[in-house]
């Protein structure tokens, strides 16, 4: 998924509006993060230093707004794999990889409302998600078989069905120690079985 262009999407847009939506993003982002995405726009708009026909301008409807949230949410997931292999051991780079997701599934809990009233009949966009989820996992399973830390055999899919298996069976808790050890086995399944 991506953000929902702006309104002038075939023009150049200029470096001061491209750092305003950058900051509502960012603003909308913590908040949501923090509380819900029900919280007042007025207020999202003022901690961003912009007015609320700025904010209105980028984003026409709180929809557009936690859509463009969300596509950020996802593209730093997707891509902080590449990351945290560059500066990690595979291991290490699983297990701090899975601790950012775990971030974007607490994060998109608060907007789970508003997104599916966006989404509508056509429904959310899952299969591209959960693609580019499990991309991500793949580069980290096949750097890890390279250096013999996870088994060959294991394919990324099931770590993403293992993972959202973790996620919505804490949703209702959501002990941060659960969480943990519940992300600590499933790194304990990809390395190689004792012999």
């Amino acid at each position: 998924m991506t953000p929902p262009e702006p309104p002038d999407a075939g023009r150049p847009v200029r470096a001061d509006a491209r750092r305003n939506r950058e900051k509502l993003i960012a603003v909308a982002r913590a908040a949501f993060t923090a509380a819900d995405d029900s919280v007042p726009l007025e207020g999202i708009a003022r901690e961003a230093g912009v007015g609320i026909g700025t904010l209105y301008r980028h984003f026409p409807t709180r929809e557009a707004l936690v859509e463009a949230v969300y596509a950020a949410e996802l593209d730093d997931v997707v891509t902080s794999a590449s990351t945290l292999l560059d500066r990690h051991p595979p291991e290490d780079a699983l297990r701090a990889w899975m601790d950012r997701y775990a971030e974007f599934s607490a994060a998109k809990r608060g907007m789970i409302a508003t997104l599916r009233t966006g989404w509508g009949l056509s429904g959310p966009p899952t299969p591209t998600t959960r693609e580019r989820i499990t991309g991500a996992i793949g580069k980290i399973l096949a750097a890890g078989v390279t250096t013999g830390v996870f088994r060959p055999d294991v394919e990324p899919d099931d770590v993403t069905a293992m993972l959202l298996g973790v996620f919505l069976s804490t949703s209702a808790t959501n002990t941060p120690e659960q969480i943990r050890r519940l992300l600590d086995l499933v790194v304990d399944a990809v390395r190689p079985r004792a012999e």
